[in-house]
């Protein structure tokens, strides 16, 4: 059985649901998840299959407790990634710290 690949548009959609869900906030993060979802079709083939290699080793819950937090950052504006993948890269260093 062939192992499922996170797509870019898994991304798109993580960014975009966050995106809404903060738009209400009177920080700018809205815009900086707007601007990660706008870049996501720059993300190399080879970082998406890293993250698919991680997300089904670590399984889905590891993957949201370490995607929460950091997105969170974002919102609050208490961090900032010029695009999707240097948001990835800090994720996939994130979990291999922990496991």
């Amino acid at each position: 059985m062939a192992k499922p690949d996170v797509s870019r548009d898994a991304f798109r959609s993580l960014f975009a649901f966050y995106a809404k869900a903060h738009h209400d906030q009177k920080h700018d993060g809205e815009h900086s998840l707007l601007k990660l979802f706008g870049s996501t079709e720059d993300i190399p083939d080879s970082l998406l299959e890293q993250w698919s290699d991680c997300a089904e080793l670590l399984g889905p819950e590891t993957i949201g407790g370490a995607i929460a937090p950091r997105t969170r950052q974002i919102t609050d504006g208490n961090a900032r990634y010029d695009r999707a993948s240097d948001f990835l890269h800090v994720l996939l260093r994130d979990l291999e710290r922990k496991h």
